[in-house]
């Protein structure tokens, strides 16, 4: 209404007022939702904040899907290292990919849209105008994989369930957005929220949790927080049908499934059998598929892109290679250091090591040009702060300034070092050394730099992954070029998970996977609260200008307010120089043997080989007869 103040007449505000509520309501009933004026709530069959849902009430089915892909056949991937748990949710043991599988939400987002969410378990939604409620109403069909019904109950259990044993950090999360949860009837819940609770994502977040069977946890006295072995019961489309721990894990898809016939699951989950088998070692996994031990890959080495995929399978036309678009914001894959360690308190040595690390050779040496750098949180979207702070940044960026680092307010958003065609770079070693002088670790007389109080300046990458090898080394060896007593350690990946949850680390490669309408969830990553409990948190970055601009991303109420806010976000965040940004690719690398098919135009921020891919018999037939796969 304040825009409408600036440019109407006084006369004409009542006018403008009854205009704005007929525009309001064509727009939620071209939607597929209802306004109810009497009670000002809306009933709808999903939600967007920003009112841009794709799919009206009665859509058939997701554009991007076959919905009549045939149900059948397996797929199988491979996993990495080991797993002790079939249990997600918990910092302890090391879950089983795809362990979350089994369960679902109320609400859920497609691959197709940004910030829409539809219903799943919920048949509908309903909400008043201020967003300070939301009540759900389940579908009635909708059953546990145990064939018990699944109601009201299960859906608050689930909620106090997290808030009393999730991760800390959602927990704090989910404490700050909800007040109460309350069972209306037995397919009817609703939740109420706190006044600090952000209208755009409060909805999807509640509507986000998946959903657990009270009566399996009554029973069986489990906790959410307990690694084991046997999984919780739930509602989705997959099983898990059986294990060998070190070895593999098998879903089946439950042929009793309540919701098949759904318009959001047509053409989705079509394999009647997904598994993955794991391996310690990368070349052992990339032989395997060569093989036919496992049937989908997608590839995440540049060097085996290029080098290694030559083999007969694949010239023979049995095993397809191909790129497909990606249009996801990149990962944020980066070198984290920690700053709980005082080595890293001192921004000059921060900044000192991105110097050290030399991109551009990687690129050319060892990624075979397959990669762009990272520079943003939010690289490959419009979102990536780029040059200097606007002056809507400004407005918010300056009250902060005490507790900015100095160049946020004055200088161009920070960009990663760039070097040059040789693994070390002289001059941006000579500027690494000044910041590493500066800082007080000067160079002793046996070339290792010391502080005041004799202490070496020692460096510790850890490492899981045989793959990384090729490009740690360098990075260590230049480290040591200036002086520092650097080393590399790859450790089994079970000593990698209790390092890391532990903070047990200087050194780590780490993603920061963020939205394309960022929220709440930027406290986990990025809060000062939760920095010494959160798993996304692992640098353990504290501050406080971070902290206020997390909240005015979490309180934008239009998209350009949010671009503003996550713009002065990303440029803050780059300026602490916690990390050393690593590098993206817009493209899927994908190579599978010849017996899987996919839509022509696939969804644009989801590959979905797991989901609406599917099986081709007749193919399948064909590779078996033909001796390549085990019949």
């Amino acid at each position: 209404m304040k825009s409408l103040k600036k440019y109407l007449l006084l006369k004409n505000v009542l006018k403008a007022i009854a205009w704005f509520y007929l525009v309001s309501c064509v727009s939620l009933i071209a939607n597929g939702a209802v306004l109810n004026a009497k009670q000002e709530t809306i009933k709808t069959h999903g939600f967007n904040f920003f009112g841009e849902l794709k799919y009206p009430a009665d859509f058939e089915h997701l554009e991007y899907v076959n919905p009549n892909a045939p149900k059948g056949g397996e797929v199988s991937i491979w996993g990495f290292g080991t797993f002790d748990s079939v249990n997600p949710y918990s910092r302890k043991g090391r879950a089983a990919s795809l362990s979350s599988v089994p369960f679902e939400s109320l609400l859920l987002e497609t691959g197709d849209e940004i910030g829409s969410s539809y219903g799943l378990l919920a048949k509908s939604i309903e909400y008043p105008t201020d967003q300070k409620w939301v009540i759900f109403e389940l579908r009635k069909e909708a059953k546990f994989s145990d064939g018990t019904s699944l109601t009201a109950n299960d859906v608050a259990f689930t909620f106090n369930l997290f808030l009393e044993q999730g991760l800390p950090s959602y927990r704090a999360v989910l404490a700050e957005i909800v007040q109460d949860v309350e069972v209306l009837g037995p397919h009817t819940v609703k939740y109420t929220f706190t006044e600090k609770a952000s209208k755009r994502d409060a909805i999807p977040i509640v509507g986000g949790l998946p959903v657990k069977s009270q009566a399996w946890f009554n029973k069986t006295q489990a906790r959410l927080d307990e690694s084991r072995m046997e999984p919780a019961v739930g509602s989705g489309p997959y099983l898990l049908e059986s294990f060998e721990i070190n070895r593999w894990v098998k879903y089946r898809r439950n042929p009793e499934y309540w919701g098949n016939d759904l318009p959001i699951n047509k053409g989705r989950a079509n394999f009647d059998e997904i598994k993955i088998e794991y391996f310690a070692d990368t070349n052992a996994a990339f032989e395997a598929f060569k093989s036919g031990a496992y049937t989908m890959r997608v590839e995440n080495s540049s060097k085996s892109w290029a080098t290694a995929y030559n083999f007969p399978a694949l010239n023979d036309g049995h095993v397809v290679k191909k790129l497909m678009p990606d249009g996801g914001i990149a990962n944020g894959q980066s070198f984290v250091m920690n700053l709980r360690r005082d080595k890293f308190s001192d921004i000059r040595v921060r900044k000192a090591l991105s110097y050290l690390f030399n991109f551009e050779w990687s690129r050319e040496s060892l990624f075979y040009g397959q990669y762009a750098r990272i520079n943003s949180f939010w690289e490959n979207s419009d979102l990536a702060a780029v040059g200097l702070p606007s002056e809507e940044e400004l407005k918010l960026l300056s009250p902060l300034k005490s507790d900015l680092p100095s160049e946020v307010l004055t200088e161009n958003a920070l960009m990663a070092p760039v070097s040059g065609t040789r693994p070390m770079d002289r001059a941006n070693m000579r500027k690494a050394n000044a910041m590493l002088d500066s800082a007080g670790w000067i160079v002793g007389d046996d070339g290792l730099r010391r502080n005041a109080d004799g202490d070496t300046l020692k460096i510790e990458v850890i490492e899981d992954s045989a793959a990384f090898d090729r490009i740690v080394l360098p990075f260590v060896e230049n480290m040591k070029a200036a002086g520092i007593d650097a080393k590399y350690n790859r450790i089994d990946p079970a000593q990698y998970t209790d390092r890391t949850r532990n903070y047990d680390f200087d050194i780590i490669t780490d993603q920061f996977p963020m939205s394309y309408e960022p929220s709440s969830g930027l406290k986990q990553y990025f809060g000062s609260e939760t920095a010494d409990d959160s798993v996304f948190n692992s640098m353990g970055l504290k501050s406080k200008a971070v902290d206020k601009l997390i909240e005015h991303v979490v309180a934008a109420e239009n998209k350009s307010d949010l671009k503003i806010a996550v713009k002065a976000l990303d440029r803050t965040l780059r300026a602490y120089n916690f990390w050393i940004p690593q590098w993206y690719n817009d493209q899927h690398r994908v190579a599978y043997w010849d017996m899987y098919e996919h839509p022509e135009k696939i969804a644009p921020y989801d590959l979905g080989y797991l989901d609406y891919w599917w099986y081709n018999e007749d193919k399948a037939r064909a590779l078996k007869d033909a001796g390549f796969l085990s019949q």
